[in-house]
């Protein structure tokens, strides 16, 4: 028997990605779908973004480059950062990453190893505590609680930290929840970890998808967060570029030089072409954003109006991302109609064939994860599928 390492001992396959190849092997059978399961738009890449990169591929710019990107792009990284968040990074504090999360994994190893321990809020986006294992560091789990949409407040950040504490990862807007830290209590999270030498991975996938009035905001707009924070952006669902794989890194110098190492020694460089359409889209037009954050909000209350309809399920009206994370918990457990949440997700899966992500992958036993990034038809139909297969399960013996 093949003996592998330790460290890839430590983690194991992203349950998303698990869902995803699910609903495919499905679909290959010839059977209709409803999948609530992709983190992505569902929007295309807008067309001058689309333009770049043709461009790119017609004038051979297709050879390696340094592997924090372009000169061009990290300077246009800087600027968009600047005008939409306040902050005032330069080229050389930034990089280019295949994706938001080469960011969060580069900057993860720079940092962090055995014997430190990294907070993660729950319920947390599936990758962040394999990330941390990888490193050898311990992930440490603060809870937050359902009745006030899953907000991480500084009280629970300062209980939770000990003299091994190293790290905090904050995912605002969240994925899953999509719970949205105010500024006022970001801004007393960060003054907690920089009086105790923490360090902030901040990541901003979701920044520009906030609803009812909210506004985009960073914690690294503040004057006095650049030695504290590293930043893990994302074109991917700001700009609908999740295949691209384009993401950045923002924080000190030093930082990001020992990141880019990394990346020099892994991938070497994320792909050219991307570079150019990531260009595009940071020194372009944002009128997409809008657009599709109208869209979002319309589906959004209309996926939960509609699953708060269905008998013994309950969903908070999230403030951010385009997940609904609903309560399923009086459905689940000893002496229920389904033993746990994952055994109702097969159910979902293989009798109505409807693709969602057990909360149990976002340390959240007795929820869901929905996404709402689907036509408004394919909610609909989605919705139906559900409360007829709930029905018929609460009526058979």
């Amino acid at each position: 028997m093949t003996k592998f390492t330790s460290r890839v001992n430590r983690i194991g396959t992203s349950p998303t990605l698990a869902v995803l190849m699910a609903a495919e092997r499905y679909r290959a059978r010839g059977i209709d779908m409803v999948d609530f399961g992709p983190g992505e738009p569902d929007f295309a890449t807008p067309d001058h973004i689309k333009r770049a990169a043709i461009e790119a591929l017609e004038k051979n710019f297709t050879k390696y480059t340094s592997s924090a990107g372009i000169v061009p792009l990290r300077e246009a990284i800087c600027k968009w950062h600047a005008a939409q968040f306040g902050s005032n990074y330069e080229p050389t504090e930034a990089a280019f990453t295949a994706g938001g999360k080469q960011a969060l994994f580069n900057a993860l190893n720079a940092l962090v190893e055995a014997g430190d321990e990294v907070l993660i809020p729950v319920p947390y986006w599936v990758s962040f505590p394999d990330m941390v294992k990888y490193t050898g560091a311990t992930p440490v789990f603060i809870p937050t609680r359902a009745e006030e949409g899953f907000v991480l407040r500084a009280a629970d950040v300062e209980k939770a930290i000990t003299p091994r504490t190293k790290m905090i990862i904050i995912n605002s807007p969240n994925n899953p929840s999509g719970a949205v830290i105010p500024r006022e209590e970001f801004e007393r999270i960060f003054e907690i970890c920089k009086s105790r030498g923490i360090w902030i991975l901040a990541d901003e996938c979701y920044s520009h998808f906030i609803y009812d009035g909210g506004k985009p905001f960073s914690i690294a707009g503040r004057a006095d967060a650049k030695p504290h924070v590293i930043v893990a952006g994302s074109l991917s669902k700001t700009f609908a570029m999740t295949g691209w794989r384009a993401g950045f890194a923002l924080g000190p110098k030093e930082v990001i030089d020992v990141m880019v190492t990394l990346t020099s020694q892994s991938t070497s460089n994320a792909s050219s072409i991307t570079q150019k359409a990531a260009l595009a889209a940071l020194t372009g037009s944002m009128d997409t954003v809008s657009s599709m954050l109208a869209e979002y909000a319309r589906r959004r209350d209309r996926i939960v109006a509609g699953l708060n309809d269905i008998p013994c399920i309950t969903c908070k009206l999230p403030q951010g991302a385009f997940y609904v994370f609903p309560d399923v918990s009086r459905l689940t457990g000893p002496g229920k109609k389904f033993a746990d949440t994952p055994t109702l997700v097969a159910g979902l899966l293989d009798k109505a064939h409807v693709a969602v992500v057990a909360g149990d992958s976002f340390g959240a036993p007795g929820y869901l994860r929905i996404s709402y990034a689907t036509s408004m038809e394919r909610i609909e139909e989605g919705l139906r599928r559900i409360e007829r297969f709930l029905a018929e399960a609460a009526s058979a013996p």
